[in-house]
């Protein structure tokens, strides 16, 4: 006897994809000059972000798109997405809600694309990788739609890095037999928290270039640096 497929309880899958297509539309509004998008434009951005983080989870576990089962994912994306073209100007004066915002669906995708991997069997490691994926998918369908560098690749506020701590934490705990639900809940909890104090205290993984510098730094440091002399005036 198989056991059952894991789902998503509908209420809280939606809640993500309504959450992530008012970010979505948010981000998309608040573009000006030559990047100006029409109502249209901002309804596909605020749509793919509210359903690519599920869409990319689905398919990496090879099942059907939950999005794609139920008429309410796209309406609920397509309704949120015109609440984040209709409370534009509201929302980008209330930056701390908008941040929370930004948070709190990381974490969501992030646990629901772990738990539903783990729930099918995947060890631990691909389970976080599914549920990093799913936490960014919508960000990064967003900036490749948008012909924007993919923000998860640049220098940065911790993005990724909190949905993988979120991802790693809830894992861990479903190995130690909690309840996979609860393990849920702390995960998004400390996705959210840490991806809120990045902002805050502008914090972000070492530059590439400065790492390169410090290499080199280290290698010529015996090395004497012979500087020109100072022309007479």
């Amino acid at each position: 006897m198989t056991e059952p497929l894991f789902v998503i309880p509908l209420w809280a899958d939606l809640t993500a994809v309504a959450l992530g297509g008012v970010q979505g539309a948010l981000f998309a509004s608040g573009f000006r000059g030559q990047r100006r998008l029409d109502l249209l434009g901002v309804a596909i951005i605020g749509i793919l972000f509210g359903m690519g983080g599920g869409l990319i989870r689905d398919l990496l576990l090879g099942v059907a798109p939950a999005t794609l089962q139920s008429d309410w994912y796209l309406l609920t994306a397509m309704a949120a997405s015109l609440i984040g073209m209709l409370l534009a100007g509201l929302f980008q004066r209330l930056n701390r809600v908008i941040v929370s915002l930004d948070a709190f669906v990381i974490g969501l995708f992030g646990a629901f694309g772990t738990s539903k991997a783990l729930a099918l069997g995947l060890p631990v490691v691909p389970a976080v990788f599914v549920g990093v994926c799913a936490a960014v998918g919508g960000g990064v369908l967003r900036d490749v739609i948008m012909g924007l560098p993919v923000a998860i690749m640049h220098v940065g506020s911790l993005y990724a890095v909190a949905a993988a701590a979120g991802c790693v934490v809830l894992a861990t705990l479903d190995a130690f037999g909690v309840n996979l639900v609860v393990a849920a809940i702390v995960g998004i909890a400390v996705t959210t928290i840490i991806r809120i104090l990045a902002v805050i205290f502008d914090l972000s993984l070492p530059e590439q270039r400065m790492l390169y510098r410090r290499k080199v730094a280290v290698e010529t440091a015996a090395i004497p640096i012979v500087r020109p002399a100072a022309e007479p005036d």
